[in-house]
């Protein structure tokens, strides 16, 4: 299918929100261009390594990021370990400073959590040839969030390359994929594949950079506020139920807080007729999407209220000069309105996000 997109220097954004510009954060970087060539530039020109930022980046990453301790994980020996989870277990509580994991090649089948007490943590894979992350964990044994085969729950957590997949379970009942809870993550080329629930991304600032995202119904749900500067969304559950094609179930209860999902640059595609932008899963759900490529498995009306129509607002940056593009959209976002999303400040990220990493030698 053809995606459709709003040319030129246009956006297209669905807020879902009742009071979406009451609380906007405050900008501070330049936004993301719209010309998506531009995109790359845009980024490094701001995230430069910590030696040219200085004074501008959080004092207790600055100092974590002196001297990073490697840890290399290889099935088959060749590594200090030879599961991700021993190598995390080697990290001792309150640590200060960067540990990689460098993670070879391969399948690794374990069910990996990284707790709160285990800040400046990253999973490295090789994006050649970049390792799986899966678990057989179901729902039905350890409740839907906590079912996710990679649960990230300290701050500063960087996950690159690296594939994190769930199995299916009976019918639309399926694993978790991946729970983010940790304040201040970053996530750069990373494949995240599931079904029902792919992605807990709840609570703190997130940023995900060049990834690809797949489920069915609901699957990036959670409180997070999060900025998604990534490549692909993607519906596909052949014995799925296609009236429950759902990407989003953000779940902000209130206009007082500043949790939302910010979407830029990505292309929704896949399998389904009619697919949901979102669900009014709680009271106040925030989620912008702009300059998004949309195929046409998207919803005509964009998002469901969840048949409690108060919940529901759309509103649009930016003119349709696509004419195939037919979608109502009962507001306009100005530039000025729709800035606040489109900016690395919106999850603080001048403050802490660093270029992705690389493999060590």
């Amino acid at each position: 299918m053809d995606a459709k997109r709003i040319e030129g220097n246009e956006v297209y954004a669905l807020a879902m929100c009742v009071s979406i510009l009451l609380f906007a954060p405050i900008v501070v970087s330049q936004p993301i261009p719209a010309d998506k060539s531009q995109v790359e530039a845009w980024f490094n020109g701001i995230i430069k390594p910590v030696k040219e930022r200085g004074k501008t980046l959080d004092p207790e990453l600055v100092e974590a990021e002196t001297e990073p301790r490697i840890i290399k994980v290889m099935q088959g020996g060749g590594g200090e370990f030879d599961t991700i989870t021993k190598a995390i277990e080697s990290v001792p509580s309150g640590n200060a400073k960067r540990v990689i994991i460098s993670i070879g090649p391969g399948s690794y089948k374990e069910k990996i959590k990284i707790e709160r007490n285990k800040p400046f943590i990253t999973l490295l894979g090789d994006p050649k040839n970049m390792p799986n992350l899966t678990f057989d964990g179901t729902a039905k044994q350890y409740g839907t969030v906590d079912s996710a085969t990679l649960i990230t729950e300290s701050s500063y957590f960087v996950g690159a390359n690296l594939n994190i997949v769930a199995r299916r379970e009976n019918g639309r009942s399926t694993s978790g994929c991946f729970k983010s809870l940790g304040d201040r993550s970053a996530f750069y080329n990373c494949k995240i594949i599931g079904f029902q629930d792919t992605l807990c991304d709840d609570r703190g600032n997130h940023f995900f950079k060049d990834c690809h995202i797949r489920g069915t119904v609901d699957f990036i749900f959670g409180s997070g506020t999060s900025l998604y500067l990534t490549r692909k969304y993607s519906w596909k559950d052949p014995e799925g139920d296609p009236e429950m094609a759902v990407i989003t179930a953000q779940a902000r209860e209130s206009s007082s807080e500043d949790t939302g999902y910010s979407f830029v640059h990505g292309r929704i595609t896949g399998t389904a007729k009619d697919v949901f932008l979102g669900r009014a899963w709680k009271s106040s759900p925030r989620v912008v999407y702009s300059y998004t490529e949309m195929d046409e498995i998207v919803h005509p009306g964009g998002w469901s209220s969840n048949r409690q129509p108060e919940r529901a607002e759309i509103q649009m940056h930016g003119k349709r000069r696509n004419s195939r593009y037919t979608r109502e959209i009962r507001q306009t976002l100005s530039d000025a309105e729709a800035e606040p999303f489109l900016v690395l400040d919106y999850v603080e990220g001048t403050k802490w996000l660093l270029p992705p990493p690389t493999v060590p030698n």
